[in-house]
């Protein structure tokens, strides 16, 4: 169960964010308008929000995700790729130091993004992306080994993370994009496909007792209901257009 999102509220540069998306510049008054409706949808779960002040120096730092990775043992700062954001993880350092007594980090040369770390009981599946490289796949699996945790690696292509693909719904359930991995990398969880169409689905987020479903995906929502979930529908059509999915938004604990 979760307990606890840290989440940053989106600064006015957000509009400045890195993107590959060709979708046009969000609309930052949307943004904040749905950043908050994200807030309240975590709370309606039980979620208390630790909420950080927006910081105009680095426009996708409310993609807080990709800056550590927490567990209730420790945090783990990561090391992203893109020289715009390393500051980044010293500004959330700051706050996680309030919170754990163990902080770990990675360090060049290896990269790392929490974008691509899918957390499955005590084992961590770590992509290797643009955005995390072996070496921080490497540092990361001897530092959770330490806490008693697990971990291996896969390369993926043409996705910018891990979890752009697959995430976790709980219940041996996987949520995948159609063709996005060989299934043999997961074959002891029952697979829910998202088909092509509704690529951007497969991001959709477990909290607590439901599952956090893009506005804009029906067929996929469906699905993931058909298998007996509850579901609820979170509009991030600004956050998408810098590439952003609903669990690049808060870390979660």
């Amino acid at each position: 169960m979760f307990e606890i999102a840290f989440v940053r509220k989106p600064g006015k540069s957000l509009v400045n964010g890195i993107s590959e998306s060709n979708q046009g510049q969000p609309d930052y008054e949307k943004a904040l308008k749905q950043h908050e409706e994200y807030k309240t949808t975590l709370r309606k779960c039980g979620l208390k929000i630790i909420e950080l002040e927006p910081d105009e120096q680095f426009p996708d730092s409310t993609f807080v995700e990709d800056t550590a990775v927490i567990t209730r043992d420790m945090a783990i700062l990561a090391n992203p790729a893109p020289s715009s954001r390393k500051d980044e993880v010293l500004r959330i350092s700051q706050e996680l130091k309030k919170h754990w007594n163990i902080l770990e980090s990675i360090k060049e040369p290896g990269k790392l993004e929490g974008g691509d770390v899918m957390q499955i009981d005590m084992h961590f599946y770590v992509g290797i992306s643009e955005r995390t490289n072996e070496e921080g796949a490497r540092q990361f699996d001897a530092i959770v080994r330490k806490y008693g945790y697990t971990s291996s690696s896969m390369k993926i292509n043409n996705l910018l993370h891990l979890k752009t693909g697959v995430n976790y719904l709980g219940d041996k359930y996987l949520l995948m994009k159609n063709n996005f991995l060989k299934e043999e990398h997961f074959e002891r969880f029952n697979i829910i496909n998202v088909s092509e169409k509704e690529a951007y689905a497969a991001n959709s987020l477990r909290i607590n007792e439901y599952v956090f479903v893009p506005d804009g995906y029906p067929e996929t929502k469906e699905k993931i209901e058909k298998e007996g979930f509850k579901t609820m529908v979170v509009n991030l059509s600004e956050f998408k257009k810098l590439d952003g999915g609903l669990s690049c938004l808060s870390l979660r604990v």
